[in-house]
């Protein structure tokens, strides 16, 4: 086993603060990022593209605006996309043969706010096709592998992005999160992933989303106080999104005087492994212990509610999208995802109209959850980091099951469209990394991030006497 190379000084805010006061340049520290990922990056294959020269040219154009006085928050920051995300100018090919050739026309809103910000896009990290994978893999660029251990996956599919973070290679990486996509990698690899409410940072111009109506930008980022930044320049609706929205501002109430609740299964009867049951467990003991008000209580679910139950959605939207390529030839795609495509187009219209149904349905349930509760918090996953050639593991809490168990605990997040965010909070077997994931009422973003920083603060103290 390996530890990953990654660099204190690779942070956002130092690499900000120190490029905006002089001490150092845009350039350099674009340099720098692009030196890592020529060593890093062929045991990792998190990035699948890297344009130096574009990368530069983004570096010089932020210290040429610097030096014209203008204040850029993440100046010289370099940053990581998801290769489904548009960058103007880029090969961005969801992982896929149709669009190996294809270069974005435009920048994806998310995108042209991040240079706004001062931030240098220095290349495209890996997805599974259309990001419709639990792990990272896909016909045209292969796996993304684990850090710690190059023969586990990352998760998915906003693989790429997680380990490139993990990995030191980048500071901070922008994902896609429809259903855990960049919480699930994150907690895998031991790194911060924040979903936002549905709506926060707008979405495109780019892609077609084949899950419509829950699919957000996510920013991921080695610790919270990075994505709280990342957040801060991204949010705010955007007249091209119509669906886009603005959040609560800061949260002024102290992290103690919150209640919490925490349920050890997120309410679902799914099973956990017992090492990620233990550390989870001992980081809401260390809240406890510390003064946080946690009550435990799980949400009430409706009735019949599984991820299974929702996927309708996904396979309809795919097979809407990508149906008749299929028909034309069905060995370009992942063989997984041609699975779904494939039962996409066998779905009626009520079978498709019953999973939106329930998808509203948990929105109000969740609603109804937190109209006396401030915040709830459990697992992001139920395991850590398994063999890289599996869609998942074989069994999870001494039980067999089906390959997508391991996402069980982030999808109805997305359908409720409320933010949810991933941190680390100890480590289960071969000290692979394990999530605890914090979750609050739609727009209560800041929310979020603050007490999630709080977490972060009193289990890098061992719990010690902080305030709050």
């Amino acid at each position: 086993m390996t530890t990953p190379p990654r660099a204190a000084a690779t942070r956002a805010a130092a690499i900000s603060e120190s490029v905006r006061m002089g001490r150092n340049s845009a350039r350099a520290e674009t340099e720098a990022a692009l030196a890592r990922i020529a060593a890093g990056n062929p045991a990792l294959n998190a990035f699948v593209s890297v344009d130096e020269a574009a990368a530069l040219a983004g570096a010089d154009a932020v210290d040429r605006r610097l030096a014209t006085g203008e204040t850029l928050p993440l100046a010289g920051v370099p940053v990581a996309v998801k290769d489904t995300i548009w960058v103007a100018g880029r090969r961005v090919t969801q992982g896929s043969r149709l669009f190996a050739d294809f270069h974005a026309p435009a920048d994806a809103i998310a995108v042209e706010r991040l240079r706004a910000a001062g931030a240098v896009i220095v290349g495209m990290t890996n997805s599974s096709e259309f990001a419709c994978k639990g792990v990272t893999t896909n016909p045209l660029f292969g796996p993304t592998r684990h850090p710690q251990d190059p023969s586990l996956t990352p998760g998915g599919s906003s693989g790429g992005p997680a380990v490139a973070v993990a990995a030191g290679l980048v500071p901070l990486a922008l994902g896609t999160d429809a259903g855990g996509s960049s919480r699930r990698p994150p907690a895998h690899v031991g790194v911060v992933g924040f979903k936002p409410s549905f709506g926060a940072i707008p979405y495109g111009p780019g892609y077609a989303e084949p899950f419509t109506g829950i699919a957000v930008m996510a920013p991921i980022a080695a610790d919270v106080a990075d994505a709280a930044l990342m957040f801060k320049a991204l949010c705010g609706p955007d007249p091209r999104d119509p669906e886009s929205v603005a959040v609560a501002p800061a949260d002024t109430l102290p992290p103690k005087s919150l209640t919490v609740a925490y349920s050890p299964r997120l309410g679902l009867d799914a099973p956990i492994d017992e090492d990620v049951r233990q550390a989870v467990e001992q980081a809401v003991d260390t809240l406890e212990r510390a003064g946080v008000r946690i009550v435990r209580r799980d949400p009430s679910w409706p009735a019949g509610v599984t991820e299974t139950a929702l996927m309708p959605l996904q396979h309809a939207g795919l097979a809407a999208l990508y149906g008749d390529a299929f028909r034309r030839d069905p060995a370009r795609f992942d063989p997984d995802i041609a699975m779904q495509i494939e039962r996409g187009l066998t779905l009626t219209g009520p079978e498709v109209a019953a999973a939106q149904l329930l998808g509203v349905k948990v929105a109000r349930a969740l609603a109804a959850f937190f109209t006396d509760i401030d915040l709830l918090i459990g697992p992001t996953a139920p395991c850590v980091a398994w063999p890289l050639d599996r869609l998942g593991p074989e069994t999870i809490g001494g039980q067999a099951v089906p390959p997508r168990a391991h996402a069980v605990f982030t999808p109805l997040f997305n359908h409720a469209k409320v933010p949810a965010l991933s941190l680390p909070c100890g480590t289960g077997r071969a000290g692979l990394p394990v999530g605890l994931q914090v979750i609050a009422p739609r727009g209560q973003d800041r929310r979020v991030l603050r007490f999630a920083a709080f977490i972060e603060t009193l289990l890098a103290a061992g719990g010690r006497g902080l305030a709050g």
